[in-house]
């Protein structure tokens, strides 16, 4: 998968990341600014020569409706519990339905996935923590606001940190 960049608002609020190339487009376009780059790598025609960037702002404002999430994913879910079993706390490489799918009220979402190593998955079956004896250690959450701009971009950077915390 390739590398992404933050995309900031005109205000330097985070908005969302785009794959590098997208980024290098906006910018020559006029769309964005590089506020941040790496000029060791960078990106070349025979005309243009541009850094690639890591953080971009956009030159017009642009509003944003409240209230977006991130999509449940596999993915998603495994970053926002930092690959740790939510059973062992050990490396996560599944993930677990807390109360199971074949149960009416064993939804796929947010807050009924958690992160889990195979060995504590495989042995939590298809019963509930409380049956299996194996209490979570984690409570799963629905990323909203940064939380679900870092679930989407699968990490953080540390070129990312000082728009992130400042606004997280």
């Amino acid at each position: 998968m390739g590398e992404h960049v933050l995309v900031l608002n005109a205000t330097y609020e985070p908005l969302s990341t785009v794959g590098w190339q997208r980024a290098v487009v906006l910018v020559l376009d006029g769309v964005a600014e590089i506020v941040t780059a790496d000029e060791h790598r960078r990106v070349r025609s025979p005309s243009v020569s541009v850094a690639r960037p890591h953080v971009i702002r956009l030159l017009s404002y642009v509003r944003v409706p409240r209230g977006r999430t991130a999509p449940v994913t596999r993915r998603g879910v495994l970053t926002r519990d930092g690959h740790r079993c939510a059973y062992c706390r050990g490396h996560a490489d599944s993930v677990d339905h807390v109360v199971p799918r074949s149960r009416p009220e064993g939804h796929h979402t947010w807050a009924n996935l958690v992160a889990a190593c195979r060995t504590c998955n495989g042995r939590k079956g298809n019963r509930t923590p409380e049956e299996a004896g194996m209490p979570l250690l984690a409570n799963p959450f629905e990323p909203r606001g940064i939380g679900s701009l870092v679930v989407r971009a699968g990490a953080t950077r540390a070129e990312w940190m000082p728009w992130l915390t400042a606004t997280g």
